[in-house]
């Protein structure tokens, strides 16, 4: 008797239903690319930016003496607040701005508050009132925090454009971004006079 055949073989295996044979389904293998597996993008977080009639932030800061100002208390305390914005103390610009508010200060302060702000620590704050003689805050953004609620991140990492707000009962009324430092101190000051002037005839 001769051994059967290698087809024959195959053929047992197979499972029989009548006279028909049924073949057992062959897995067919896929192969995944790198194309088809799609990376899950990641959400980018913007900052809201304040815009005229928009409340001041719930936020605080510390200015020039490490001491924390709490800009919803500032606004609680005074009817009207005006924030400058500087790239960076002690530089040419941003001297003559903050000179030019110095200069107008003893307006100023009978009808508001005045700040200054930056990206500067508290030491560069300090070092840059002590120099020029500001009579006025000088408050600390490292994080650019309030620099990007009132638009003057320069871009998403760095840089800041030099603006001006002014705040009446806490609601943003005066915003000027990018603009140069003599017309920041004067169009700040004229803004600030507009407003008391306003209080006055009530």
């Amino acid at each position: 008797m001769t051994a059967p055949r290698r087809s024959a073989r195959i053929a047992s295996k197979r499972s029989l239903k009548g006279d028909e044979t049924i073949e057992e389904p062959k897995l067919k293998k896929t192969k995944v690319t790198k194309t088809e597996v799609e990376p899950v993008a990641k959400k980018e977080t913007t900052t809201k930016q304040l815009e005229v009639g928009d409340e001041i932030p719930d936020l605080s800061l510390k200015d020039q003496d490490d001491k924390v100002v709490s800009l919803r208390q500032v606004v609680k305390d005074n009817k009207i607040v005006i924030i400058f914005v500087y790239p960076k103390a002690s530089t040419p610009g941003c001297t003559r701005q903050a000179c030019g508010f110095r200069d107008n200060y003893d307006d100023l302060k009978q009808y508001g508050k005045v700040y200054g702000l930056s990206a500067d620590n508290v030491t560069r704050q300090k070092n840059f009132q002590t120099k020029q003689s500001l009579p006025y805050d000088l408050l600390s953004d490292p994080k650019r925090e309030l620099i990007g609620m009132l638009g003057c991140k320069k871009t998403p990492q760095s840089g800041i454009i030099r603006s001006h707000f002014v705040f009446y009962e806490g609601k943003l009324k005066f915003k000027r971004v990018k603009i140069s430092p003599e017309v920041s101190v004067a169009d700040g000051k004229k803004e600030v006079l507009e407003l008391a002037k306003s209080l006055d005839e009530k």
